[in-house]
């Protein structure tokens, strides 16, 4: 039975390099494509590291952006944007590689298709409407106002309501605020009083 395992251990270890042969060193990685830009090095290969990390979100901290975020995770994402960078790949390319593993939220600003139009012109919406709503709420308080004429529309101090009831509630305010029996006024201080 051990020769017949070792046979087979064989057989699987001639099968994966076989596999490991016929794939091409220089095979497009995770359907992006060929690089279509120039393979880059040096202080060149750095600073573009550093700015297509800037525009991807760390899936750990996710208010920090790669190039900015100390997680461990940050640093593999960064080292792979710029193995990708020397390999020749554009910052498209490789913002779409990204996109596909962790989803649209890894760019820090996604781009304006589908319900991304309202991450983008939401806040703005919203800012537009309220104004909108608070100018209509003081337009129509001011025109409430400037058609109340507080002279024309008071009654007399002197007069009652029409509702018997209503009237008796009046005049006992008016005996207990001002003193006046009955809760009508005096006819000398009416005449005198402003």
């Amino acid at each position: 039975m051990t020769l017949l395992a070792n046979a087979a251990l064989s057989l699987l270890t001639l099968a994966s390099a076989a596999a490991k042969d016929a794939v091409p060193a220089s095979a497009p990685d995770s359907g992006i494509g060929a690089p279509r830009g120039q393979a880059l090095s040096g202080p060149a290969l750095d600073a573009r590291t550093d700015d297509i990390g800037a525009l991807l979100r760390c899936p750990v901290c996710q208010g920090l952006s790669v190039a900015d975020s100390p997680a461990t995770m940050a640093r593999n994402m960064k080292a792979e944007v710029r193995d990708k960078l020397a390999e020749g790949y554009d910052q498209e390319q490789i913002l779409a590689y990204f996109e596909r593993s962790y989803g649209e939220f890894v760019r820090l600003e996604p781009p304006l298709r589908g319900v991304n139009w309202l991450v983008w012109f939401g806040p703005v919406a919203g800012l537009v409407g309220g104004a909108g709503v608070v100018a209509w709420a003081l337009r129509r308080q001011h025109r409430g106002t400037a058609q109340l004429d507080t002279a024309a529309h008071l009654p007399a101090r002197d007069t009652l309501p029409d509702d018997p009831r209503l009237a008796a509630c009046v005049r006992q305010v008016r005996k207990l605020a001002y003193g006046w029996p009955d809760g009508v006024p005096p006819k000398d201080a009416s005449s005198s009083s402003p």
